[in-house]
């Protein structure tokens, strides 16, 4: 009797304990550990030393001097003998000024051309009730995998009279279908009760545009303005393909890839031949700060354009 009144109190108290029912939950939720930051800063300075130990290569070799390029047997890893000359040289060079001329027209006149193309396809396409947006948007997306091919498209633009214009270095990228899609989606998304109080007030489409979706989609907006003029400002292979020989209609990636990539100097500096004994400059310092000289509008953009990205084709693409 008293064994089963024993077994009975067990009983009694353990159904009393509450259990306490453990959850699992995955690894990236839990509460960060010393070795797991530890990793992640290591991992992190590895990522970070890859990207600024080539431009830091770059720019010291652009300023170093013909003697410290020679003792470092090429490429320059530390300081020795810092000098401007290479950037005067560049500078002064008729070519490379004119190219830098160029390549900022191209990228403002084509992020320009791009941006009210884009904007204006995509909040077509935005609008359900538009006239025919959904043949259109199938197209445009068909466009995304199959493709003229280089040959038909270089007939097309030559056929036009494209060959030494420069419009054939504009409009043959001007659109993108992938752009057009981000701004399609955030545009789908804006608030209705704000476009019905507008139309309401009397506004039609183009009001709606300008004084509601724009204003409320800043942030996608400077992200694909920046996809574009990156784009712009980095081509080079439509120079190749409709451009004559002329440096003078050269934008300064292909100066670029003429003067670092094939080795030959700037036809306006001293060292032009590459072969001179005593030339103030050495080669690789020349080709070193045009490299420089491509770098430096973006990373003066980049910062500026940063804090939209996240609200910008994150939102876009997850609101799609």
């Amino acid at each position: 009797m008293t064994k089963v009144f024993t077994i009975e109190r067990g009983r009694t108290a353990a159904a009393a304990t509450p259990r306490v029912r453990r959850t699992s939950r995955p690894p990236w939720q839990e509460p960060p550990t010393i070795t797991g930051r530890s990793a992640k800063g290591v991992t992190l300075g590895g990522v970070l030393a890859l990207v600024l130990g080539p431009l830091w290569i770059i720019v010291v070799t652009s300023l170093s001097t013909p003697g410290a390029i020679n003792r470092a047997g090429g490429l320059v890893v530390w300081p020795d003998g810092l000098s401007l000359q290479a950037y005067r040289e560049m500078l002064t060079d008729p070519t490379v000024r004119t190219a830098l001329v160029v390549s900022l027209g191209i990228t403002v006149i084509g992020t320009a051309l791009s941006m009210v193309v884009s904007i204006l396809c995509a909040y077509g396409l935005s609008r359900p009730h538009s006239l025919g947006h959904r043949f259109v948007l199938v197209l445009l997306i068909v466009t995304m995998f199959v493709g003229g091919g280089l040959i038909p498209t270089f007939l097309v633009v030559t056929g036009l009279g494209g060959y030494g214009q420069w419009w054939a270095l504009i409009l043959p990228g001007a659109v993108s279908v992938f752009n057009i899609l981000v701004l399609r989606s955030f545009y789908a998304e804006t608030s209705g009760d704000l476009i019905d109080a507008a139309r309401m007030d009397g506004a039609g489409d183009w009001r709606i545009l300008r004084s509601v979706v724009l204003p409320t989609s800043r942030a996608v907006t400077a992200v694909i303005a920046l996809f574009y003029a990156v784009g712009y400002w980095n081509s080079f292979f439509n120079v190749m393909l409709y451009m004559p020989t002329e440096s003078e209609k050269w934008p300064l990636q292909y100066v670029l890839l003429t003067y670092v990539n094939r080795g030959v100097g700037l036809p306006g500096t001293v060292n032009s031949g590459f072969g001179m004994a005593h030339a103030q400059t050495a080669p690789l310092s020349l080709q070193m700060a045009v490299v420089v000289l491509t770098l430096v509008p973006l990373l003066i953009v980049y910062p500026f354009m940063q804090k939209h990205f996240r609200t910008g084709v994150l939102t876009g693409a997850i609101k799609g």
